[in-house]
């Protein structure tokens, strides 16, 4: 009876050490995955300034004859900036 038990214990006491094992491993991949999760929010983020940045350039480069539509653009822009502002001042 008494050696049973000490089978028992030694079978969780290896079942435990699996398991903390487990949890070791899904910790270290957790924390890669939020590692690239956030490589990938500043790379999202580039990006739409670049976008944001092309969008500008084409504003101030159209063609000439084109003025009202450039001026449209650049309000619209203007119009994104102020209500960016206005989010950040909320907060």
């Amino acid at each position: 009876m008494l050696e049973d038990i000490r089978e028992d214990i030694k079978k969780l006491i290896s079942l435990y050490e699996n398991e903390k094992a487990e949890c070791t491993k899904l910790r270290d991949f957790l924390e890669k995955e939020k590692a690239e999760n956030e490589t990938y929010r500043k790379q999202i983020t580039e990006l739409e300034q670049q976008i944001d940045n092309l969008k500008l350039t084409e504003a101030f480069m159209a063609p000439a004859g084109s003025d009202s539509e450039a001026r449209d653009k650049i309000e619209k822009m203007i119009r994104e900036i102020d209500k960016c502002i206005s989010l950040l001042e909320e907060e």
